[in-house]
């Protein structure tokens, strides 16, 4: 297994390391080609998992031309040195092994929804530079599939979590807030609004079906989802019951972390992964939401190193 990381000396490998012993680490940047291209000639992978992006919504309206290049021209950067390396042509003749490509497509993308649940017919609608930027990334993947006879998936993946989740992220912040709360480390979870809706799924589940999509005889895009919605006020008072205490004790509400244009209700219509990969979700909401604040009560309760604990959560 190999790893694409940015720049020298990056923080992040010492902890990729950690969590994964056998990685090894490539360097190479979604903004420059040509660092792409010696990636892949190095590595010579079977497989190529793009999960690269500046993924957190809120910062995408503030860097939102830096969010359109890693986001989506990123996209195009990484299958172009894919097809480069692997020989490929107009006449969709490769010149090796294929290497097989995944895109990592956002429930983001449908936005402002025009159906519900959405499945992969629904038209995108995106409310967000970031939504934009990965509306970008599915169909230059669609294209270079169809152009190129590439191998070449996306998966639009509804909102998926764990305790690795990053401490920006409304889940994350909800759980971390919950354990401030519960040994006494803060008073109050800041919020704003509790009413949007979403289709949560736990991390590992949506990795398994990531690994299904390039297991198949053709390349197809497939929606990963649970099919179920529940709102911020639900994660909240669940969260918070998990560790025996009110929540409307310690939530402010304050509508300056609203977003820009909000996305009110993702839901997912998972039925064609279901029938044609098999797949099925095995962790369900509670105990997504369990998993997540027993650990970072373990985590800021002592039993980890102080260095492992996240950057304070921004807002939702």
């Amino acid at each position: 297994m190999w790893g694409l990381v940015r720049g020298q000396a990056n923080p992040h490998v010492s902890r990729l390391r950690k969590h994964i012993g056998d990685v090894r680490i490539t360097t190479g940047d979604l903004l420059d080609q040509g660092s792409l291209i010696s990636a892949v000639e190095r590595v010579q992978p079977d497989e190529v998992y793009n999960l690269g992006a500046i993924s957190y919504v809120p910062m995408s309206w503030q860097q939102a031309e830096l969010t359109a290049e890693v986001t989506g021209m990123g996209v195009l950067r990484m299958l172009e040195a894919i097809r480069v390396v692997s020989g490929v042509s107009a006449s969709r003749t490769p010149g090796r092994e294929q290497i097989r490509f995944y895109q990592a497509s956002s429930s983001e993308m449908f936005g402002m929804v025009r159906e519900t649940p959405q499945n992969e017919k629904t038209p995108f609608h995106p409310r967000s530079p970031y939504g934009v930027a990965k509306t970008y990334g599915h169909y230059i993947t669609q294209n270079y599939r169809e152009s190129y006879g590439m191998f070449a998936v996306s998966g639009i993946l509804f909102n998926h979590e764990s305790p690795r989740r990053g401490a920006e992220f409304v889940t994350r912040k909800v759980s971390l807030g919950v354990a401030r709360i519960k040994l006494g480390l803060a008073t109050e979870l800041r919020l704003g609004n509790l009413d949007a809706r979403r289709d949560w799924g736990f991390a590992g589940d949506y990795a398994r079906a990531m690994r299904m999509m390039l297991a198949q005889e053709s390349p197809e895009d497939y929606v990963i989802g649970t099919g179920r919605t529940r709102s911020v006020r639900d994660l909240v008072e669940f969260a918070f019951r998990t560790a025996d205490l009110d929540w409307e004790r310690y939530v402010v509400l304050d509508g300056k972390y609203t977003r820009p244009a909000e996305v009110d209700l993702l839901c997912a219509d998972p039925k064609k992964a279901r029938e044609q990969l098999r797949w099925e979700p095995e962790v369900g909401f509670e105990e997504l939401v369990t998993m997540m604040v027993e650990s970072d009560l373990r985590l800021l309760g002592g039993s980890r190193r102080p260095d492992e604990e996240p950057a304070s959560p921004d807002h939702w």
